[in-house]
């Protein structure tokens, strides 16, 4: 008994032929046609790639690609054979071929955002898709489907703002917001600018978050992204160290970052005590979805869970609190699932690791 069903092998075939091809004409769309190459840079004691041009004003422009692991390596090695570029109808086949097979979908409302928000270079600048729709795209990525927690209206993006993780260049600017315009969809603005609300859909919002420091709470503005952000307290872990992956909606597929799975599912229940009591659906939803998240992880990636648990509760009491009171709430709701045992064993295989 799990909290997730295993997809069938075509199923979890479809999906990794489907996000190889993704990920591929995605990078051709960002860099395809301009000369440049690409440059790696250490930030943080960890190795991202990029793509660098100068632009006709004589200016240095980047795309970030990745983080340097084998999957962005594969991708540079394949740009070097122009054949190999991907049709965009092609891509939707493929999309929709999957979907056939079982792939989780996300709607085509939602799609349609993060598709322009993905074609504004939100991504590329560091723009990070978090919330329910990130914890939906881990389906498709460990070839399973979630057993409930994955309702929602809303769409959650992040972004490291002034503390951001990723070497971009002063000259990458963007506007989401007029993005966001462009869509006439009728979102508006609520007073701080953190948010979007539709008045014909209350409960589809967009909202634009980042870290909180130890004394801000305003909202933040960053100029190169034309936005404003709710910085929210924990969120630094979600947003280190992100990956990439791809959406799968009718329209074809949507390349994102997404914040590592094991971070969302510790995020998820360091802010189960930060819910009001107003809140407490989606509280129940925050531990839905760590114990979904943990009883996978638990099973098929033990170390890198058992690491992470132990980094975070050397982050200091207030950390170490929270966490406890999010764990100890899962452990109730899901006593079947021994959770205490099984994160005792992954975090002493970590230490070993």
């Amino acid at each position: 008994m799990s909290l997730y069903t295993e997809f069938p092998l075509a199923t979890q075939t479809a999906f990794a032929g489907l996000d190889t091809a993704a990920r591929q004409a995605d990078l051709a769309r960002s860099i395809a046609d301009v000369p440049g190459g690409f440059a790696k840079k250490a930030v943080a004691g960890r190795q991202y790639w990029y793509y660098q041009l100068k632009t006709p004003d004589g200016r240095l422009a980047q795309s970030y690609v990745g983080p340097d692991d084998e999957a962005t390596r594969a991708l540079i090695q394949y740009h070097a054979n122009p054949v190999a570029k991907q049709a965009r109808q092609h891509l939707v086949q493929l999309t929709r071929a999957a979907i056939e097979l079982g792939c989780a979908e996300i709607p085509a409302k939602h799609a349609r955002v993060i598709g322009r928000l993905a074609a504004s270079g939100l991504f590329s600048a560091g723009g990070i898709l978090v919330g329910t729709h990130a914890f939906l795209a881990y389906q498709n990525l460990f070839g399973v489907l979630w057993t409930g927690g994955a309702a929602t209206l809303d769409l959650d993006f992040a972004h490291a703002g002034r503390n951001v993780s990723l070497a971009l260049p002063e000259s990458l600017t963007i506007d989401a917001t007029a993005a966001i315009d462009s869509l006439k969809m009728g979102f508006v603005p609520n007073n701080s600018k953190t948010s979007f609300r539709k008045a014909d859909e209350p409960d589809f919002d967009l909202d634009f978050l980042t870290s909180r420091g130890r004394t801000e709470d305003a909202p933040v503005h960053i100029a190169r992204l034309g936005l404003t952000m709710q910085p929210l307290r924990f969120m630094e872990l979600s947003l280190e160290d992100p990956m990439r992956c791809t959406l799968v909606a009718k329209s074809g597929p949507i390349v994102v970052n997404l914040p590592r799975p094991e971070r969302y599912a510790i995020h998820k229940l360091l802010v189960y005590g930060e819910r009001s009591q107003e809140q407490r659906t989606k509280a129940v939803k925050d531990v839905h979805q760590a114990a979904a998240l943990m009883d996978y992880l638990l099973t098929h990636d033990e170390v890198q869970m058992g690491v992470l648990w132990s980094k975070v509760i050397e982050n200091g009491l207030g950390w170490r609190r929270r966490l406890d009171q999010g764990f100890k709430a899962m452990v109730l709701r899901y006593p079947q699932y021994d959770f205490e045992q099984r994160l005792k064993v992954a975090v002493e295989a970590g230490l070993e690791g």
